[in-house]
């Protein structure tokens, strides 16, 4: 049978591989709007999980700074179906408590900052968790690179006609610009640049 953490890996480097391809190949990538409704309701379902996660923490508040992502929840929220489950959950006994503990809470003005401070330094080391991940990642995909095998898969990736649909959406995925930003600061290192510069022109060579 399959193995599920091999399949894992798997997909994480052939989105990976997308990344390198779009960037070797020259090809613009222009990111779609992400699917807000479902980031959203992931979001709202992984609040708990943020809590104590500075990585889910960080994220759940870069998507809070994205206009667009905001608009969408905005729209979403006038939806009746998406109220009547809310209605819902605020009758909830585990929901009323975590209400009235956290209203209690901000009341106090010292464990208000306290909370604020934690939050703070959970979001900032959240931050340098998801860009360590990534760049870590992209750092494995470029040492593949060095097979020649791996090489000749990735030419065939670019030559695909369905390179471009299928990198608009993969581009939907959350996680699909944090390899993008991985690949901009590795850029900033003139050895590395020069190392994908050259495998660019080799791949461009070989279309």
């Amino acid at each position: 049978s399959t193995n599920p953490p091999n399949q894992l890996a798997k997909m994480m480097f052939r989105k990976i591989f997308f990344v390198c391809a779009s960037l070797l190949s020259a090809t613009p990538l222009c990111f779609a709007q992400e699917d807000a409704e479902r980031n959203i309701m992931m979001g709202m379902q992984g609040l708990a999980q943020a809590v104590n996660d500075p990585a889910a923490l960080a994220q759940l508040v870069r998507d809070m700074q994205d206009p667009e992502m905001m608009a969408a929840a905005k729209e979403m929220m006038a939806d009746p179906a998406w109220q009547a489950q809310m209605k819902k959950l605020q009758g909830e006994k585990g929901f009323k408590e975590s209400i009235k503990k956290t209203t209690e809470m901000l009341k106090d003005p010292n464990e208000a900052a306290k909370a604020e401070a934690k939050m703070e330094h959970m979001v900032k080391l959240g931050n340098e968790q998801l860009k360590n991940s990534a760049a870590s990642a992209m750092e494995q995909a470029m040492e593949a690179m060095k097979n020649p095998e791996v090489m000749a898969e990735m030419s065939a990736m670019i030559k695909d006609p369905s390179f471009k649909q299928q990198l608009e959406a993969l581009s939907k995925d959350p996680s699909f610009k944090s390899y993008i930003d991985a690949m901009q600061d590795m850029m900033q290192d003139p050895t590395k640049k020069k190392k994908f510069q050259e495998m660019g022109d080799s791949i461009r060579a070989s279309l």
